[in-house]
């Protein structure tokens, strides 16, 4: 049921339109190299097919997972051969090009800046991380989106009618109910769809008085186990959802981070990994606002740890609704930012005199520890010492919200700078 025109793709409106960029170059037969990016199923493979029967360039198609970087000097050789001898261009389309390394994919260049051939590219994986920079710059990117149920129920709906090629003929009934039903599980992907159907279709039992097959809600239930979800613990959609996660958690939607974390605990992500990105949530957006989030956070990655999975989800669940309710601050991470510049801008200055501790007599004598004062011996227990070296002295790098538990502690911060400023006008008047 592949497509074998252009007309016939399904759900990729924004790039293959009529009067479209793509369209018109693949039409035209001016293709230039092209990387095509999407999920599975969404019809990589089958555009450059189509493009193979459009163009009048000759076309070579092979696989990342078989081909050798033996083969890819062959057909570039034969390439440039072609194109001395005839002047006509080749089409390489290389499937799961990101499954190339480095040279096996610099290879291509000579040819592709020479003009001997137009490469067609199709990853699943994002073209910045997974295609080397140089022959990034000499394509262009076409991004093809997940299928839309309606698409999927398009496609489905054609393989059930077509008589050569699909099921017209195999005396097949499919209920709209399941139609619709399999159009959702296959989650964007029309190989999984169209898979899902004859599965359905060759286990549905026979009608012995019609003779036909029928499939309903119920009979489809029985063959869907449970759907893979897409998700690639290495890839780009690991970062997404994990982005998603924080992000959520940050906007205090606690919806939305249970939603996230079921959707990559489903889908087989390392509990732990999740865990970890609680604890850092914990300080980093939250930080002193709640100093029990960090407490919550890790309690969740012990938890987790010791009775596993599945049993361990809720206690990341419990952890992300807690963390997304809580009060929010960045005070903690912006003040380490600032101090981790100036550690590494600044100049590294000795650790002043008087914070130093005296435990021999050369110490002492070399004034270690001298004009040290001890806090508990002061009001408040604060003393008005400075405690940075002197070019950074009065410096601020923590500076509390309003928010939460950090209201407490800047009204602590700010009665505290109030009596170091009194007891240094006292020293400067008696002076």
């Amino acid at each position: 049921m592949r497509p074998r025109t252009l007309d016939e793709v399904v759900g990729q409106d924004a790039i293959l339109a009529p009067g479209k960029p793509l369209r018109e170059a693949i039409e035209r037969d001016l293709l230039q190299s092209i990387i095509l990016w999407g999920p599975p199923g969404t019809g990589k493979t089958t555009l450059a097919r189509v493009i193979a029967e459009i163009t009048k360039a000759h076309f070579v198609a092979f696989s990342a997972v078989l081909a050798g970087i033996k083969e890819i000097k062959e057909v570039m050789a034969a390439a440039q051969d072609r194109r001395r001898r005839m002047g006509r261009r080749t089409i390489v389309f290389v499937d799961e090009i990101h499954r190339f390394n480095k040279a096996q994919q610099d290879a291509f260049l000579p040819r592709v800046e020479a003009g001997d051939i137009v490469l067609i590219g199709a990853t699943t994986e994002n073209p910045s991380f997974e295609v080397n920079a140089a022959l990034l710059s000499r394509s262009k990117v076409f991004v093809l989106q997940p299928l839309g149920a309606e698409a999927v129920e398009t496609i489905l709906r054609r393989a059930l009618d077509d008589r050569d090629r699909g099921l017209g003929a195999a005396d097949v009934r499919v209920s709209g109910e399941a139609v619709a039903a399999i159009a959702l599980f296959a989650n964007g992907d029309a190989r999984a769809a169209l898979n899902l159907l004859e599965f359905s279709a060759a286990a549905a039992p026979m009608d012995p008085a019609t003779f036909v097959r029928n499939v309903d809600l119920p009979q489809l239930e029985q063959s869907i186990q449970r759907r893979a979800l897409l998700y690639d613990k290495g890839g780009e959609e690991h970062y997404n959802l994990i982005s998603a996660l924080h992000k959520s958690m940050r906007n205090s939607d606690p919806d939305a981070a249970v939603y996230w974390i079921a959707r990559m605990l489903e889908a087989g992500e390392d509990p732990l990994y999740i865990a970890r990105r609680l604890v850092r949530f914990a300080s980093e957006d939250i930080g002193n606002a709640d100093p029990q989030a960090l407490v919550v956070a890790v309690a969740a990655k012990d938890a987790a740890h010791f009775i596993g999975m599945p049993e361990g989800n809720t206690a990341l669940a419990q952890a992300a609704i807690y963390l997304a309710t809580a009060p929010k601050s960045n005070a903690v991470y912006t003040a380490y930012g600032a101090a981790a510049a100036d550690a590494h801008t600044q100049a590294a200055e000795p650790v002043p005199l008087h914070l130093r501790n005296a435990p021999t007599k050369l110490m002492k004598q070399l004034e270690y520890g001298k004009g040290y004062q001890y806090a508990h011996n002061e009001r408040d227990a604060v003393a008005d010492m400075e405690c940075l070296p002197e070019s950074l002295a009065d410096r601020r790098y923590y500076r509390p919200t309003e928010r939460g538990f950090e209201k407490e502690i800047k009204r602590r911060l700010d009665g505290w700078e109030k009596v170091k400023q009194e007891r240094r006008q006292k020293k400067e008047e008696a002076e």
